[in-house]
Formats: structure tokens, sequence, C-alpha cells
């Protein structure tokens, strides 16, 4: 099936049968980070099928890991609900990013590119100076850059591995929070991205799933703390998501050809599906939200 045929399951906020338009996923692999743009099928980040409604009108967002995925169709719908918006993402993914910064110009919405690596300390916190300087300011932070690389036996896991995972999924969040928070005060909302893995471990994906259990708790601690500045701060845990992280050494490739097709639904998420959830947390409608995690899991749940 070619990727221009798949019909996405959202469109225009209407949902149809959750259950249809299962693509067929040839095998594909991809050297890590991965391109969106390389997948077949193409992933529905929302370039045409999200309509906004001006729920974060005024607001500025930097999401980490904006460039594809999650991370993209996020990107797309802030724009389309009013906000400006930096994305950060490695130099390699620079062919996606670039799409997703001419969506959101389209869209009439300031867009701010920084490339970079977020396993680095001083990147993370000259980023956000740089997002927050170009943006005027800075209202939502999402936390959604993540790296998932599948390991069937610990022996094979090295210490360089596991290093580069805990960077990225737990000190990067860290690292950019603590540089944020001087820039955002009440009213502002924090959001990372976390996964089913946090709460049903695979035994291949051994390092990621601790990383995603450690992002809820990230939620969950912080909102304590930030309460009473009146800074939310909440996770969303996605289940099977197609996203460059399947197929750049996320999943072996014969799992990543059954993506999805053991969920309850039979089929994995489009990206676009899960960013009402980052929208609604984001959001003014979101005020009473704080300390939680929110599941799309295709009807497994958590």
């Amino acid at each position: 099936m070619s990727s221009d045929s798949i019909q996405p399951p959202f469109r225009s906020g209407a949902i149809s049968d959750p259950t249809l338009h299962v693509p067929d996923f040839p095998a594909q692999e991809q050297a890590f980070p991965g391109l969106a743009r390389e997948m077949s099928p193409l992933p529905d980040h929302g370039e045409t099928s999200y309509r906004g409604t001006g729920r974060l009108t005024g607001k500025r967002a930097l999401i980490t890991g904006g460039d594809s995925g999650i991370g993209a169709a996020t990107a797309i719908a802030f724009a389309r609900e009013g906000a400006d918006v930096a994305i950060t993402y490695l130099p390699d993914e620079q062919a996606d990013a670039d799409r997703v910064v001419a969506s959101i110009r389209a869209d009439g919405r300031t867009a701010v590119a920084i490339p970079g690596d977020l396993r680095e300390e001083a990147f993370c916190k000259e980023m956000v100076e740089s997002a927050t300087s170009q943006l005027g300011g800075l209202d939502i932070l999402v936390n959604n850059a993540g790296r998932q690389q599948f390991c069937n036996h610990l022996e094979d896991l090295t210490t360089e591995n596991f290093d580069a995972t805990m960077k990225t999924n737990i000190y990067a969040p860290f690292w950019v929070t603590r540089a944020a928070l001087p820039h955002m005060s009440k009213g502002a909302s924090i959001i990372i991205t976390s996964s089913v893995q946090a709460f049903s471990p695979s035994a291949h994906l051994f390092d990621y799933a601790q990383s995603k259990a450690a992002n809820v708790a990230y939620a969950k601690s912080l909102a304590k703390q930030l309460a009473p500045r009146g800074i939310r701060v909440n996770a969303v845990c996605p289940g099977p998501y197609w996203t460059p992280l399947q197929t750049s050494g996320g999943q072996p490739t014969e799992k990543a050809m059954e993506h999805g097709k053991s969920a309850p639904l039979g089929r994995p998420g489009q990206p676009v599906e899960i960013a009402p959830i980052y929208v609604l947390l984001a959001s003014d409608e979101g005020s009473y939200i704080t300390g939680e995690y929110f599941g799309s899991v295709g009807g497994s749940g958590l």
C-alpha cells in the first residue's frame, strides 16, 4: 500500500471507526535516529488533518524532538491552536525539521529551529535561552525527545548505549526543565512524554522502559513541587505509535512490521491522534490537571 493511499483515522476533529485504515508495513530499517520522510507508509503528523480552535493563542512553546513523530504532531497542533513554537532535534534530522517549520510558518506562527544534542548539558541550557529569546518568553515546555534502541540480551547492552538512553530520556529533561523554569510563570505547563513501557515493559527494551518509568515519576514529583508556583506538570504515555523510533533500531524489523497489531484496535496510532492530549494539557482548559499521566495505547490500558 502506498503512503499516499493511507487514509488516517483522524480528520478535522471527527473520529471515524478507529479500527479502519490499518496500513501495510513493509520491512524497513534506518540508521538511528531515522527520518519520518523515509518511512512507509508516511506517518500522519496532522499536516492536512488537524484543525485548531485557538486554544493556545498567544502562548509560546518549546518542544524537544519536534522534528517527527509525536513531537512533530504536537508542534503542528500547537501552531494551529495559535502558539508560537520552537523545536529541537538532532542535526541528522534536519530534513524532517524543515517540513515541520514550514508547516508552522504556513499557519502564520513563529517557528524556531534549534539543532543539537540534548545529551550535552551545555546545549540544553543554550537551547532554552535561544528559544526563549526568539519566542519572547516561554509558557509551555514539552520534554518529548527520546532514545529507544532494542537489545534482546542484557549482556549485549553496552554501557555506552545505556548511558545514551539515560542521558537523552532522563538527564535531558532535567537539564532542560531546570534551565526553563526561570522563564516560566503562573499558568505555565510542562509536559513529558513517557510510554506504556513504564507500566508494561518489554523484554527487549530494558533500558528504555526504566527511563520511561522515571518520566512518570518526574511528572508526579515535579507537579507537587511546582504547584505553589502555579505551574502544572503532566506526562503522556503513548502505546504503539507509528514514528521513526520504530524503524531506526527501536524495534526488531519483524516487530516493526507488526507494530500495533496486537492492540485491541489492531493497529498503531498515528502521531496526530495523540496531539490533542498535549493541547489539552498545555491549554488553560487543563488548569486543574497536574501530576497526572495520560495513556493512549489503542485499548490495552496502562
